[in-house]
C-alpha cells in the first residue's frame, strides 16, 4: 500500500498528494504534517530518538511523535494513528497547542523537511512500546528539564522541536506537566 502525504500550495491549502516514500528529498515540496508532545500523569513529556534508518535526521532526539495525515484524515485522527503505530500508545485528550507552525530545514545529508505542521499535546497512561523502524530510544522528561536541555544543546534535537518550543507558550507547556 502506498502511503500518501498531502501537498500544500503557498496558502497552505491542499494541492495534491505524493507518495510518502518519495516526498523527502533535497527538494521536498511543502506538505502537511503534525507534531505531538505526549505527557503522562507524573507531569513528564515523552521524548523520542529517531531510528537510524529514518531518511531525515536519523538518531536525533525529538518530540514524542511526528507524522503526516493521510488524504481526507483529520489531524487528530492522524495523531492517534501514529501514536499507536510508532509508539504502541493509545492517547487521549488530543489538544491543539499551535495551529499554524511552518518550517523548512535541511539535515546533514541534504534531505529537506518542508512542512506546515500544527502542534498537539496528548495524554497517555501507558508505557511506550516503540517500533524499531521509527524510534531507537525514548525518555520521559520534566518540561523545565526539556527547555533547559534545548537551550543548552539545541544541536542535539530536531530543528522542528527547537523551533516549536520557542512557539509553545509557557502556559501550554506547563499544561503538559
Amino acid at each position: 500500500m502506498i502511503e500518501e502525504v498531502v501537498l500544500l500550495d503557498v496558502k497552505n491549502q491542499p494541492a495534491g498528494t505524493m507518495d510518502k516514500a518519495l516526498v523527502h528529498t533535497d527538494q521536498t515540496p511543502l506538505h502537511l504534517a503534525f507534531s505531538c508532545y505526549i505527557h503522562n500523569d507524573r507531569g513528564e513529556i515523552l521524548l523520542t530518538r529517531r531510528a537510524l534508518s529514518k531518511v531525515a535526521w536519523p538518531g536525533v532526539w525529538t518530540n514524542s511523535v511526528c507524522g503526516h495525515p493521510l488524504p481526507g484524515e483529520s489531524l487528530q485522527a492522524a495523531v492517534y494513528r501514529r501514536c499507536q503505530y510508532e509508539l504502541g500508545l493509545s492517547v487521549e485528550h488530543i489538544t491543539s497547542l499551535v495551529d499554524e507552525f511552518q518550517y523548512r530545514a535541511t539535515d546533514a545529508s541534504g534531505i529537506v523537511e518542508n512542512e506546515f505542521c500544527p502542534i498537539f499535546a496528548a495524554f497517555t497512561r501507558q508505557p511506550p512500546a516503540p517500533r524499531d523502524s521509527e524510534v531507537m530510544d525514548y525518555q520521559w522528561v520534566k518540561p523545565e528539564d526539556l527547555q533547559n536541555s534545548v537551550r543548552a544543546t539545541p544541536w542535539a534535537f530536531s530543528p522542528w522541536m527547537v523551533l516549536q518550543l520557542g512557539q509553545i507558550t509557557q502556559e501550554n507547556l506547563s499544561l503538559l506537566g
